[in-house]
């Protein structure tokens, strides 16, 4: 399969196979008004499948979404078909108003003005806690 090059835009690259789609979605890249490529389990020596994203347009893109998702993912940004800039993600230790705390009994379900702030706990097993009642994110909490 062979997709073209694109002079200006965003390549989201190294993201592991599945996680195109949730990205996709949790960027709503559906809706812009560029044309979107989404390469699921592409061959890759390093990864063996790996999902790519190209976007034909200079779109501000939330690093700390990526980074919880997945945090392997390299940033391209695409200028006259080159690559100007390269940036590796790193996971954030704070992720606001991204993810929704899954716990009935959170503060954050009655005080609907509260922001959901997740914290990183454990860097070396990727682990969020919610800061009001401390349960644990999980990929599938993202709004």
């Amino acid at each position: 399969m062979i997709v073209g090059q694109i002079k200006d835009g965003i390549v989201l690259d190294h993201i592991k196979a599945g996680r195109g789609m949730k990205i996709y979605d949790t960027l709503k890249l559906g809706e812009l008004d560029c044309a979107v490529a989404l390469i699921v389990n592409a061959d890759s020596e390093k990864m063996g499948k790996k999902d790519i994203i190209k976007i034909s347009g200079l779109i501000d893109i939330d690093l700390h979404i990526l980074g919880f998702i997945d945090p392997d993912v390299t940033v391209n940004i695409i200028n006259d078909g080159k690559v100007v800039k390269r940036e590796k993600i790193a996971l954030p230790e704070t992720i606001t108003d991204i993810l929704k705390c899954k716990n009935p009994r959170c503060i954050t379900t009655v005080e609907q003005e509260l922001q959901h702030v997740f914290k990183l706990c454990d860097e070396g097993n990727k682990v969020y806690r919610c800061i009001y009642c401390e349960t644990k994110a999980e990929l599938e909490s993202v709004k």
